[in-house]
């Protein structure tokens, strides 16, 4: 990853919170700080990477703001920058009157994009861009939609924001819980980004997903509910075995033959003693329920000290209760693999009859379930759709090479 990649991942929320903050233009703000980080990519790699690469992309993003707003005012013929400036603030109000509520930038900036006005979908496409800096056709792969829906989605939300007049503020305390569902689900959303980022050469990306889930903490600090915990539950019992997922060749190693001695196990035990915490809460919500499901089945994996100790009936019924409180195509097929391990492929394979799902998983997962039930020239079909749908080079990399075990066992 080079420099700039490094700094536009880990600091793009946190510039675009600081430039709305002071220039209350969500119009100009992402036009401008898209424009520095291309001036970037031009002039880093001659001039050399600056000793504080996020200063260097806030100062030029500044610069090209104050340029269009001096555009603008000498185009209207109206007040002096300055005055222009003053009103912009006082319309939006400024993130410094509440900053003894919310101390986070990146939850200032979500809970912002949050606003009843825009819909949920809408709410959180735009957070995951606008503040972790989800590319669109990652944020349209997590929805299920084509890039240009995406896209034209985000178009509107961003319009919505700035012809309705949202404010960018925090929020006031009594209304603030409205909207931690919207952060709950911009961080699952998020973590989701980035353990499948659908295309390129990483498998994972545990920046995101690491800020994801501190983003959450920061939530569940601000304002505790079961919603919150059970996704932190979740997100960190997954992001625990982040050094065992990939080997030293760089290749994809599945949870079955995961080294469990380089899972995070202090990580582990905190996300555990979480779950204990709200065990006997009742769920209040369905969301807060489908992450509580997650997080049991999450749990399972984490405990078995082997695979072979591994409950997959137990698994299986928790994913049966979790497609009854969320159903969809992906929870089915997760489903599927649990019910193959432990009543049999064919049991797996039964209830993946009439599943559509785009993307590879779903032909991945039938493939690997014929070769085991030994219709090899299914399993071969299978897994070449997958392979032709696969955009992630590691994942596409293990796709081949199990394509290549079923056919020299046939």
């Amino acid at each position: 990853m080079t420099p700039l990649e490094r700094v536009v991942r880990e600091e793009w929320g946190r510039l675009v919170a600081l430039l709305l903050a002071h220039f209350r233009r969500l119009d100009l703000v992402e036009d401008a700080l898209g424009d520095a980080v291309e001036a970037a990519a031009r002039t880093w790699p001659d001039a050399g990477t600056p000793d504080n690469p996020a200063a260097w992309l806030h100062t030029a993003a500044r610069r090209r703001i104050l340029d269009r707003l001096r555009t603008e005012a000498t185009a209207a013929r109206k007040e002096p920058l300055l005055v222009v400036q003053q009103t912009h603030r006082r319309q939006g109000g400024t993130m410094a009157d509440d900053g003894s509520l919310v101390e986070d930038d990146l939850l200032r900036l979500v809970l912002m994009c949050a606003h009843p006005a825009l819909p949920p979908e809408g709410a959180t496409a735009l957070s995951l861009r606008l503040v972790m800096g989800v590319t669109t056709a990652d944020i349209a792969r997590l929805f299920l939609v084509s890039e240009p829906t995406m896209a034209a989605r985000i178009t509107r939300a961003k319009k919505k924001v700035v012809t309705a007049g949202i404010p960018f503020a925090v929020p006031a305390a009594d209304v603030l819980g409205d909207r931690i569902d919207t952060v709950a689900r911009t961080a699952y959303l998020a973590f989701t980004a980035g353990y499948a980022p659908g295309s390129g050469p990483d498998l994972v990306r545990t920046e995101l997903a690491g800020e994801a889930i501190r983003l959450a903490r920061v939530a569940h600090d601000l304002r505790p509910t079961d919603t919150l915990a059970h996704l932190i539950v979740l997100m960190s019992l997954q992001h625990s075995r982040r050094d065992a997922r990939l080997d030293e060749a760089g290749r994809l190693v599945l949870l079955p033959d995961q080294d469990r001695s380089r899972w995070r196990h202090d990580e582990i035990d905190a996300a555990l003693a979480l779950q204990r915490e709200y065990a006997a809460t009742p769920p209040s919500s369905p969301l807060a329920e489908s992450h509580r499901l997650q997080a049991l089945i999450a749990a399972e994996h984490a405990v078995a000290i082997d695979p072979e100790q591994t409950r997959w009936s137990r698994i299986a019924d928790l994913y049966a209760a979790l497609e009854g409180v969320l159903p969809s195509p992906a929870v089915r097929v997760a489903r599927s693999v649990a019910v193959a391990e432990a009543d049999g492929p064919r049991a797996g394979l039964a209830l993946l009859a009439d599943v559509e799902l785009p993307g590879h998983r779903l032909p991945a997962v039938r493939g690997e379930l014929l070769a085991r039930a030994g219709e090899t020239d299914a399993a071969l079909a299978e897994l070449d759709a997958a392979i032709a749908l696969c955009d992630n080079d590691i994942e596409r990399a293990h796709l081949d090479e199990r394509r290549a075990t079923v056919q020299a066992g046939s």
